[in-house]
């Protein structure tokens, strides 16, 4: 399946303030049924176990409402390990109150050198082209100093007949548009590892998780 790069229209805000809200409430319910969340706290365990600590401060990027790096969060704690998050998103609509946050560039992070242990995101690389993919993850690993943990779709048929099945379920104009588009142009696993190889990551493990989600961890070092 050829990827099909597609402008979606919740990064444009091209809705309503409802449609927009109703949008990021079907994200929401994605990360929680789909393997959203599951897929970010099991990257953030698999570091925790290799680096062998049980603190992180972590920047999640294109962060939305910051619903997933928020309940990480908080499950993690009951299971050890301390997360102190800050969210980034280029559109100060999608932000909520809860963390710090800022409004910024994702490819070009406001932050100095190795600010964060971890950067992390979620739905977010399969918007970007190649290139530009590749010039996150360089901004990405220059802001952490452990690892940038990227959260995603596979790019499938079946994945892509599952989310036509589902519309009939979307609140959204937009999530019925925008669910489809993301798969489209979504990466497989080898493609993501190839670009984040050539972005200079020390190292790379990429991983399937439920229901075609992918995890992706670049390591600094």
């Amino acid at each position: 399946m050829k990827r099909i790069p597609t402008l979606e229209l919740l990064d444009r805000d091209a809705g309503t303030p409802a449609e927009v809200a109703a949008s990021l409430s079907d994200l929401r319910s994605f990360n929680q049924w789909f393997g959203g969340i599951d897929t970010t706290q099991r990257m953030i365990e698999q570091v925790a176990r290799a680096t062998d600590r049980s603190s992180f401060t972590l920047l999640d990027v294109a962060s939305g409402s910051g619903y997933v790096p928020q309940t990480v969060r908080d499950r993690l704690r009951g299971r050890g390990v301390r997360l102190e998050i800050a969210l980034l998103d280029r559109a100060p609509s999608h932000l909520r109150d809860g963390a710090p946050a800022v409004v910024a560039d994702a490819v070009s992070i406001p932050f100095q050198d190795a600010s964060f242990d971890l950067v992390s995101c979620s739905l977010f690389a399969h918007h970007l082209g190649p290139d530009e993919l590749k010039r996150f993850v360089r901004e990405a690993l220059r802001v952490c100093r452990v690892a940038v943990l990227i959260n995603d779709l596979i790019r499938t048929s079946l994945h892509l007949a599952l989310v036509y099945a589902g519309r009939p379920l979307y609140r959204s104009r937009l999530t019925r548009h925008d669910a489809p588009a993301s798969v489209r142009q979504a990466y497989t696993r080898k493609e993501m590892r190839e670009m984040l190889l050539q972005a200079g990551t020390a190292r790379v493990e990429v991983n399937r998780h439920y229901l075609y989600r992918m995890g992706a961890i670049a390591w600094k070092y």
